[in-house]
């Protein structure tokens, strides 16, 4: 089974989320353990960097992003990709729209997120992280 991960998702294990971190936590223990096969969009640990500045050193959020390669196959994005998302016609979300293309050039499976509603008209099945666990911890 191969996934991408959405960015909402690392953030709320690195960042101890309230509610969110339990399913996160349980989602890179099982991508550790290769339990499956885990995607993270490259801009994703762009993105990771800069939204945990206030809350960790430099060397720590390149720690972090080290742990994440090595957890991770990470799905660049080329310029075709980004064209097309931005001229896309029912575009609302570019992010969004990259993290889509990312799974789709990846080939996985699922899509991990907690913004499922942001991927209404996706091609590749969402997952919230809970609703995934469920699938992946029955197969356990």
């Amino acid at each position: 089974m191969a996934v991408l991960i959405d960015t909402n998702v690392v953030l709320d294990w690195i960042l101890k989320r309230g509610q969110f971190v339990e399913p996160a936590v349980k989602i890179m223990r099982h991508c550790a353990n290769n339990a499956f096969k885990g995607y993270l969009a490259l801009h994703s640990l762009l993105n990771i960097f800069y939204i945990t500045r206030n809350d960790f050193r430099v060397a720590q959020r390149q720690e972090i992003l080290l742990m994440l390669y090595d957890y991770f196959k990470i799905v660049n994005i080329d310029r075709r990709m980004v064209m097309v998302a931005l001229k896309s016609s029912n575009l609302k979300d570019l992010e969004d729209d990259l993290q889509l293309r990312c799974a789709i050039k990846a080939n996985v499976d699922y899509i991990i997120t907690r913004d499922v509603k942001g991927f209404a008209d996706s091609a590749i099945e969402i997952l919230s992280p809970e609703d995934f666990l469920q699938i992946l911890e029955g197969d356990i």
